[in-house]
């Protein structure tokens, strides 16, 4: 048991911790795919630590989900063990990295996403996500402020920057309504206290965005897909491409340590 103020239902709690893990475990691996092929060393470091924070974060959330679950299954096994039906990630997150406009242009809107969520949930009714929020604030202010820097200096940039930066955004952006829809969940974890409605963030994250994409000149698109794939066990292709390469050594050799 957690140290939860009030009651929740602990498959909603579990379902829902899955979901804020998964979000970062996806993300970090995809990041971690620049490693060693970014334009230049600088930001290949950059992006390796992006990862490397993700990656942590996902070791908090999902080893909370194993613990409130009650299965024995530790942070290692949800992250190895599951199939991709089983992920509840948002689908901007598994978004192919593409050029690295198009990999800035994700981390951004996920930052700005983020960034509120994790302000909401350092006044959680359950000190453990708020102790978890907290600490990875501190990171995620720090992404966010450097990607949201080089979406500017690229969206206002040379004409060509400029182009890609504006072709990242229209195809990405149509996937971030997902991020602010609510399901049962969602609702039980608001009712309890737990975790904000995803709606509440809305506002915040369309200032941070809007601010950004002036500065970097960048045209919005008009509208947002509003289809909640991460919550219904509904992913695109890329998931699995995912899946495959995470989890390889460990379907190889079951429980297979160093």
């Amino acid at each position: 048991m957690t140290g939860a103020a009030v009651a929740v239902d602990q498959a909603a709690y579990f379902d829902w911790l899955c979901r804020m893990g998964d979000n970062c475990l996806i993300l970090g691996h995809r990041v971690s795919e620049w490693c060693g092929h970014s334009p230049v060393l600088e930001e290949d470091i950059a992006l390796a630590n992006t990862a490397l924070d993700l990656i942590g974060q996902t070791q908090l959330w999902l080893g909370l989900a194993g613990e409130v679950e009650g299965k024995g299954r530790t942070a290692d096994r949800l992250a190895y063990f599951r199939d991709a039906a089983q992920f509840r990630n948002v689908l901007l997150v598994e978004r192919p990295n593409g050029d690295f406009g198009t990999t800035l242009m994700r981390q951004f809107l996920f930052d700005a996403w983020h960034m509120e969520m994790l302000r909401a949930l350092q006044r959680s009714a359950d000190p453990r996500v708020a102790e978890i929020a907290a600490k990875a604030a501190k990171e995620v202010a720090y992404h966010l402020e450097r990607s949201a820097d080089l979406v500017i200096r690229l969206g206002d940039g040379t004409e060509e920057s400029h182009a890609r930066m504006q072709k990242a955004l229209d195809a990405l952006y149509p996937y971030t309504g997902e991020m602010f829809l609510a399901d049962a969940v969602d609702q039980a974890m608001a009712e309890a206290g737990i975790a904000p409605d995803p709606a509440d963030l809305r506002a915040a994250w369309d200032r941070t965005v809007g601010q950004v994409m002036a500065e970097a000149t960048l045209r919005l698109p008009d509208g947002s897909f509003q289809h909640r794939g991460g919550k219904t066990g509904r992913h695109t292709e890329a998931l699995g491409f995912i899946l495959a390469d995470m989890q390889f050594l460990q379907r190889a050799y079951p429980g297979g340590v160093w």
